[in-house]
């Protein structure tokens, strides 16, 4: 490996023993094979940094291979964004982007020799009755009526199958392996079916397709894959995976299988994902509240924060639930280094300094990032009139509130040290703040070294932009959505998963800023510019908040 900072794990134990040992030769070469009948999740984020990943560490290669094998699910919105997804996490798969489509013919070859050597039959059984046949775990199944068919007799309908002559469910060809298997995946699996419905890569040329199983091990092959790393619930096909090879006699990969990622407050079934589009709870594959890659894009996060989440969990082969907090305190790891500073206010007041010249500004200076002092530093416009958070008043506090009161001195941020001599009020709502500052504390500077207890932020009401902005909460109350027994995961969507504030006031250099441009209103959490914005408004989704609960709960546990 070219690393001792590489991770470590039972898969690349594995891999260093078959190198070791001379296994392929010292070649390692994965493969990232989506289905495009949906978006890419932060599951499939997992398991993307996992094979190219090894495939880094090793000086070795990962592919890039759509599984399109169903055409009445898949679509090539899915495949774009499954290309922009894997591109935007920061892997490259080369020149090695590859479909199972590809190899159709030569899949169609190779169920025509198990055929011949009398491995395959073609069945008029309908799904019901192979389900019926198949028994269940502790029935032994039985076979089919038409098992024996001759082999003669086996072609001549598989051909027909293949030349469209039957109907979508007429028809199957199943391998003949042994119906009274302990592996249910063993009793005369499916090999292809009848699906009259025109393919996004291969248009009208075939209405039979591969079924996953019959597919997965040819496709490594041909690839000549080393590793073939799948989730764990594939673990009980291996033998199929196997079988299928070993009948052949062809290359022959090794499958091994790892735990899925599971995640609090979220699901991670792309079916589920599919519902809440279909039924319009979210706004889309990409809605920031979603965990698809493409929403939590567009939600802020960055791609290094969810490749050090991945890095974090590792991989086992044990299932788990790992908490979001962990995701989130990844994410504000990589922004606290990474973005720049700016003031932005979501419910404003107005603050009137009474002893400041109409008309002219003071311009401050800022530093982008403390954490980056190769960001610089910016001019921020301090004016007669500004806006505070509506928050961050109190006319009547309470004893532990540091923050603005009548008669109460604090620090506005990288400005001066500012006091409330008046509130104005229209019919009970305070609507206006009259204050003073004291000339000789800009910038920070308290010449008799006098303290405050609070800072706060604020925008200059003659420069500001109004923006809108949406404060986005995780999707579902329940930790565990789908496994709260005689409920539908959807009834636990959270009706206030979503805020949009309007006429939010942020400084003027947030202007400069592009689509997916990630930074930190001061004091607020950070956000991003949202994809809706326009040249004439603003729109600003929060990426996250600035409160880190995952790293309170460590230091909690003494980790």
């Amino acid at each position: 490996m070219d690393s001792t900072d590489a991770p470590h794990d039972f898969v690349r134990d594995i891999i260093d023993h078959d190198n070791e040992t001379g296994k392929y030769d010292g070649r390692v070469h994965t493969r990232f094979p989506p289905e495009p009948n949906g978006y890419l999740h932060i599951g499939h984020a997992k398991s993307i940094c996992l094979n190219f990943g090894i495939a880094k560490d090793y000086q070795g290669k990962c592919n890039l291979r759509f599984d399109d094998t169903n055409p009445l699910k898949e679509s090539e919105e899915y495949v774009k964004s499954i290309i922009e997804d894997v591109k935007w996490l920061g892997f490259d798969w080369e020149n090695r982007l590859f479909w199972s489509s590809d190899y159709f013919d030569q899949m169609y070859e190779w169920a025509v020799d198990f055929v011949k050597k009398g491995k395959a039959y073609v069945d008029d059984l309908s799904a019901d009755e192979i389900k019926d046949y198949r028994g269940d775990v502790v029935t032994p199944g039985k076979n089919s009526p038409h098992r024996d068919r001759s082999v003669e007799e086996n072609l001549e309908l598989l051909e027909k199958m293949r030349a469209g002559e039957f109907g979508n469910g007429e028809k199957t060809l199943r391998a003949k392996i042994d119906m009274t298997s302990s592996n249910m995946y063993l009793r005369d699996p499916i090999m292809y079916r009848i699906v009259h419905a025109p393919h996004h890569n291969t248009g009208d040329k075939w209405c039979i397709y591969p079924m996953y199983d019959w597919a997965h091990g040819l496709e490594d092959s041909i690839e000549t894959i080393t590793h073939s790393i799948c989730t764990l619930e594939f673990e009980n096909h291996r033998p199929l995976y196997d079988w299928f090879l070993d009948e052949l006699g062809v290359y022959h990969p090794q499958q091994i299988e790892f735990a899925r990622l599971n995640l609090t407050y979220t699901v991670m079934s792309k079916r589920m994902l599919k519902e809440l589009v279909d039924d319009g709870l979210v706004t889309g594959w990409d809605d920031p509240r979603m965990p698809t890659i493409s929403g939590m894009r567009r939600r802020g996060y960055p791609p290094a924060a969810i490749r050090e989440f991945c890095r974090r969990i590792g991989v086992a082969k044990k299932e788990n639930t790992i908490a979001l907090q962990l995701l989130e305190h990844c994410v504000r790891d990589e922004l606290n280094r990474s973005a720049l500073r700016y003031m932005g206010v979501l419910n404003p007041l107005k603050v009137t300094i009474t002893n400041f010249p109409e008309g002219e500004t003071d311009e401050m200076d800022v530093i982008n990032n403390p954490e980056d002092e190769s960001a610089g530093t910016r001019k921020v416009p301090f004016t007669r009139n500004l806006y505070i958070e509506r928050d961050d008043f109190m006319e009547d506090p309470p004893k532990k509130f540091f923050r603005m009161a009548p008669g109460r001195e604090v620090r506005f941020r990288n400005a001066y040290l500012v006091t409330c001599k008046e509130v104005v009020k229209e019919e009970d709502e305070i609507v206006e703040l009259l204050c003073e500052v004291d000339p000789d504390s800009r910038g920070g500077d308290a010449p008799d070294g006098r303290r405050v207890k609070s800072t706060i932020h604020w925008v200059s009401a003659d420069h500001a932009i109004d923006a809108e902005v949406r404060l986005y909460n995780t999707l579902f109350t329940e930790e565990d959505p789908a496994g709260q027994k005689g409920k539908n995961f959807k009834d636990f969507v959270d009706p206030n998963s979503l805020e949009v504030r309007k006429s939010c006031k942020v400084e003027p250099a947030i202007k400069d800023l592009k689509v997916q441009d990630g930074f930190q209103f001061e004091r607020l959490g950070y956000f991003c510019i949202d994809q809706d914005s326009a040249d004439d408004s603003i729109v600003i989704n929060r990426t996250v908040t600035l409160r880190d609960t995952w790293a309170k709960l460590q230091k909690k546990m003494g980790k």
